[in-house]
């Protein structure tokens, strides 16, 4: 959504808002009739209050001031009426009441007849988000574009296979004016270049520089050289490089880099859910939110809510506080009443302005509470504050703490949930279990870091080979599952393979030299699996592995059905 089309957007939802405000007023003057003519019939003031404060806090957001003002003093009007816990001045102010009723009306009268006032003829509130840039490397690719130069081919070639095997593109070079050329003609995500070439001990540093400052943009850079002295540092960040190594190169190292300066891609846009039985208004919040790349759903009715966050799965709910036949507050309770809900971030959105009411309202399980009219970049900030810190904490409880996949639990919850999925909408399922080979070896002989190093590099091809609804987790120590949703056992087992292939490509070192790993797996589906459920489908795969192993490691086997003998 470009911004042009956002304040269009904005501006229909506003007009939209306008036009319904006759069907507003006439409830409004319906409720303040039987207010007047029964002052001791119970609930009305309520009802009255609710119509103000709604149409108070919407006019306020789509920045109609002088309605807003009138609805503002007509709700302290009611609220002055209540005193204690409910209890009403028995003298109702009718004189005023008529007065302010009068006022409110001719403001309403005044928008909807186009005799909207100057200072508002304009004040649309808009957000425009902050500036990315118009650099090449914010477009969305299948797969990163990374340069290599090294004059050296074989190296180049050697580290090139390698960061491929990591679901990067890579286009290599020999010759510093070639890749010069190439950048000019296709600004790449990164670059990866040596300092020394030929024509000069800092060439690779000089080039860089170069670009920059014609292009007057960042050109992310990771340097590699054979030097380590201070020099060849102090030129690599001179020149803007995010990072220095020394040959040979580490991948894994290499990769973790190129992973934090290239992870934006990855990063899943946050899910917010807005509450409101204000459509326009709710609409408009979520427009906002919309273009600050967020995900939203919007909810009118309070009742369909755990339906809503059930299918939807929200990062933080953005609900009012008053709506009729369910209230925030009471509908706050009733998601907390729910223990997987008991960390979902609530936030109240709201005209409310008495202090005391607002702290009683968080009290029952809300984690903030925004005043109406709010500043589009303001809501945004707090949303996102709030939702990514919802996301850190909730990877804390899901998330393997060496490799960042799902852990032991989140994986087979997962894979329940896919199986179920897959059921209703006829879906084939697979799972396959992935060990890696002989991995007591390598701590025994390299130590328990090295080890580590082996378990990032296979997390880092399953997370970045395979899709994102592919489920990923680490299941023990050197065992790793993958679940697959519409992919059978023989499409797995492919898949599988050739991830299999380029891990064996992958170099580690250590103080012994260096050596590379093999894994081996098991594939099953729901096809050949009796009783066909998460918790079968884990040992159906499990003994496909165990067959792997057996048969001479380095393998993808599928599973056997024992009644027909077919692989799964």
């Amino acid at each position: 959504m470009t911004s042009h089309t956002l304040q269009d957007k904005i501006a229909r939802l506003r007009a939209r808002f306008i036009e319904q405000l006759p069907l507003r007023m006439a409830e409004i003057k319906r409720l303040v009739g039987t207010l007047a003519a029964n002052p001791e019939a119970p609930g009305k003031e309520e009802s009255l209050l609710r119509q103000l404060h709604s149409l108070k806090g919407t006019s306020a957001s789509f920045g109609l001031s002088s309605l807003n003002h009138q609805a503002s003093q007509m709700e302290d009007l009611i609220k002055r009426c209540l005193s204690g816990m409910g209890s009403r001045d028995p003298d109702l102010p009718l004189a005023e009441l008529n007065e302010r009723l009068a006022a409110l009306s001719a403001a309403t009268d005044s928008l909807v007849h186009g005799k909207i006032p100057h200072q508002e003829e304009t004040q649309v509130p808009f957000f425009e988000p902050a500036p990315t840039g118009d650099s090449p490397a914010r477009e969305q690719r299948s797969q990163h574009l990374i340069y290599l130069c090294d004059d050296d081919p074989l190296q180049a070639e050697h580290l090139s296979t390698q960061i491929q095997c990591f679901g990067y593109q890579i286009q290599t070079f020999t010759d510093i004016d070639a890749m010069r050329q190439a950048i000019l003609n296709r600004w790449p995500d990164m670059v990866i270049v040596n300092i020394v070439f030929p024509n000069g001990q800092h060439a690779g540093t000089d080039l860089i520089l170069d670009l920059s400052q014609q292009a007057a943009r960042p050109l992310f850079t990771v340097f590699i050289s054979g030097r380590h002295d201070f020099e060849a540092r102090l030129h690599a960040v001179r020149a803007g490089g995010v990072a220095f190594f020394q040959k040979p190169v580490r991948v894994m190292d290499l990769v973790e880099t190129l992973d934090a300066h290239t992870d934006w891609h990855h990063q899943e846009a946050l899910r917010i859910l807005l509450i409101n039985d204000e459509p326009e208004e709710a609409a408009y919040h979520a427009a906002i939110l919309e273009e600050a790349g967020m995900n939203t759903r919007v909810s009118n009715q309070p009742r369909k809510v755990l339906d809503v966050i059930a299918d939807f799965k929200p990062d933080l709910l953005l609900m009012d506080m008053y709506m009729p036949d369910c209230g925030g507050q009471d509908l706050a309770k009733v998601i907390r009443q729910i223990p997987h809900y008991l960390s979902l971030p609530i936030v109240y959105l709201s005209g409310e302005t008495n202090t005391l009411t607002q702290f009683t309202a968080m009290r029952v399980g809300a984690d903030g509470f925004l005043t109406k009219p709010i500043r589009p970049e303001i809501l945004v900030s707090a949303v996102v504050l709030r939702a990514e810190r919802m996301r850190v904490l909730r990877a804390l409880m899901t998330r393997d703490s060496l490799t960042g996949l799902l852990n032991h639990t989140a994986t087979k919850q997962g894979l329940a949930t896919a199986v179920c999925g897959a059921r209703r909408n006829q879906l084939p399922v697979s799972l396959a279990m992935v060990d890696v080979d002989r991995f007591k070896l390598v701590n025994d002989i390299h130590g328990h870091t090295i080890g580590d190093q082996v378990l990032l590099a296979l997390a880092r091809i399953l997370q970045q080979r395979l899709r994102k609804s592919d489920i990923v987790g680490r299941v023990g120590g050197e065992e790793f599952a993958v679940g697959f949703v519409g992919i059978d056992a023989s499409q797995a087992s492919s898949l599988i393979d050739t991830l299999r292939e380029d891990f064996a490509k992958i170099r580690f070192y250590s103080s012994l030299g260096s050596f590379s790993c093999t894994f081996s797996a098991g594939v099953s589906d729901l096809t050949h699996t009796a009783n066909a459920s998460a918790e079968t489908l884990f040992e159906s795969a499990d003994q496909a592995l165990y067959r792997a192993k057996h048969a001479g490691r380095n393998q993808v086997l599928a599973f056997f059905s024992p009644a027909t003998g077919d692989p799964a």
